[in-house]
């Protein structure tokens, strides 16, 4: 962020949020004697320490204080600070409430906590702007592992009086470079929140906060390839660049669950774990908007009014990507505030499985109303039987997606395939097998449909010729796919007998009038290929 954004962020002018009433103190260092009631010697000390300290790191008056950072220059001066902030509070607190004390003194302490707080959002801003690597998913998610792992008390018991250097030595064995300046930024920026919140300054914090990790996440997010795009931009794309998007979309969508939203959520839950409010309104102003851009990209393209067939298949993947990571997305995203999220999530797979329905039922008009009347030269494949055995091959590869998709999808009653086209037993109630009913269904319309085509042949031969030939290349791609499991061993045994059944039909209609004219000679040897048929003359 430039000079300007940093000056606005924590040298702004003097505003209400900052003249505030003295809220009761959340940590304490000091003695239950001294919370009970504090001596004037005891106010004036601790006012004088804090005015010594806290004006040695006023960031308005000398150059060192605005050149250099309290947290990297030495930690131990950093706690103390921090501690003085926390006696003062007390104190305040104190005079506040005892109607016998000085005003004076208050004024005093107020204008000291000013000039404290401002120095702590100089250092929030600059632990977050110069860690922006050492905060990224990956390093806070492994750091917080490994340091719960290496020490005794989690992050969020943070020993106030605890060595920071004794801290980072009992973890430094076990983590890497990189985790230690994670752990310590996270620590430290954990340490100045607290203290922030207590004194009453959450705005200021998470003001700061927010800025700073909501421009990384979405600078992720535009990294990655996300953009809001509107359904008149989708429809005027070429489906070839259209299908470039959701491959990057489908890439982007692991990154962003596996790091970005996953990391943020845990660096946000540590940094404001003593204010539930505050982490949650955080999380949710920095992930929002990208989050609803990421996850509503399939809706807009299920929306889109150009469907080639094989688009299908794309919104197949999208629809597992999402259902796949739907549980992780619950979790991270479980805020009240986070609602519009889920809410896109459920819009777009409410979308992607009305639009993948609509697909296959125009991918079964289309076998039905194919009506090609040319005949394939030699009773060779013909183009129907490749195009849909392909489709229904990658469909298969689906079938545990497909079978959510459409598993309240009634079939037909009167266009049911009968029991026989499936493995036995089946229940076609079941929604597992509410797949295979659907496949077979399909399957048993390009059949029929061959059936017909069939008939266009004025040999009847060549007819026959023609059936054995496509009926084969359908068993051989169900043997090599997914529809091996969905069609069962029944079907293929069924159709294979079919296939022998269609040759030998061939064989006495081609060369019947050849077998009768030939001398009968029971000792002369018969050609071994004679014997299959199939190997001569199938495609």
């Amino acid at each position: 962020m430039p000079r300007k954004g940093m000056r606005s962020l924590c040298f702004s002018p003097e505003t209400p949020s900052f003249r505030r009433s003295v809220s009761p103190p959340l940590i304490t260092t000091l003695s239950s004697s001294h919370r009970r009631g504090f001596s004037e010697s005891t106010v004036e000390q601790t006012i004088d320490a804090a005015a010594i300290l806290f004006a040695k790191w006023n960031v308005e008056r000398p150059s060192h204080a605005r050149v250099n950072s309290l947290f990297y220059e030495s930690k131990t001066e950093a706690m103390n600070f921090i501690r003085s902030i926390n006696d003062l509070h007390k104190i305040m607190y104190f005079l506040a409430n005892n109607r016998g004390s000085s005003s004076e003194k208050l004024s005093q302490a107020q204008r000291l906590l000013q000039i404290a707080m401002k120095r702590l959002q100089k250092e929030f801003y600059q632990i977050l702007s110069m860690n922006r690597a050492h905060l990224d998913p990956e390093s806070v998610s492994s750091s917080t592992r490994s340091s719960r792992t290496s020490t005794q008390s989690s992050f969020s018991d943070y020993d106030y009086d605890a060595s920071p250097d004794n801290e980072i030595r009992a973890v430094g064995d076990s983590i890497s470079e990189v985790e230690k300046v994670s752990f310590m930024a996270m620590s430290d920026l954990k340490l100045i929140a607290d203290c922030m919140i207590a004194c009453g300054y959450a705005k200021e914090c998470v003001q700061i906060y927010t800025a700073i990790r909501k421009s990384i996440i979405d600078e992720g997010i535009y990294k990655l390839g996300i953009e809001k795009l509107r359904s008149s931009r989708i429809n005027k794309m070429e489906w070839d660049v259209l299908n470039l998007k959701i491959k990057d979309w489908l890439e982007a969508m692991k990154i962003s669950m596996r790091k970005l939203f996953t990391g943020e959520r845990i660096l946000c839950d540590f940094v404001f774990s003593s204010s539930d409010s505050m982490r949650e309104w955080c999380f949710s102003e920095i992930t929002k908007e990208a989050a609803v851009s990421l996850f509503g990209f399939p809706e807009v393209v299920a929306k889109a009014k150009k469907s080639p067939p094989e688009k299908i298949f794309s919104l197949l993947a999208m629809y597992t990507a999402i259902s796949d990571n739907r549980q992780e997305i619950e979790t991270i995203f479980s805020f009240e505030s986070s609602s519009a999220v889920r809410s896109q999530v459920l819009n777009s797979l409410t979308r992607l499985n009305e639009s993948v329905r609509s697909l296959l039922s125009d991918f079964e008009s289309t076998i039905k109303k194919d009506s090609s009347k040319s005949v394939v030269p030699g009773g060779g494949f013909h183009p129907l039987t490749i195009y849909s055995t392909k489709y229904l091959t990658s469909l298969a590869d689906y079938s545990s997606i497909l079978t959510g998709i459409i598993s309240d999808w009634p079939t037909p009653v009167k266009t049911s395939p009968p029991e026989s086209y499936f493995y036995s037993p089946v229940s076609v109630a079941s929604p597992a097998s509410a797949i295979s009913v659907r496949i077979s269904r399909l399957m048993l319309l390009l059949l029929c449909k061959l059936d017909s085509k069939a008939k266009r042949y004025k040999d009847d031969a060549v007819s026959y010729l023609f059936l054995a030939n496509n009926l084969q290349y359908v068993i051989s791609m169900v043997h090599k796919s997914n529809l091996h499991y969905l069609l069962g061993e029944e079907w293929i045994v069924k159709h294979e007998a079919r296939v022998i059944r269609f040759a030998d039909k061939y064989e006495r209609l081609a060369f019947g009038a050849i077998f009768a004219s030939l001398p009968k000679n029971p000792t002369a040897p018969m050609c071994s290929d004679w014997k299959n048929p199939l190997k001569i003359f199938f495609i």
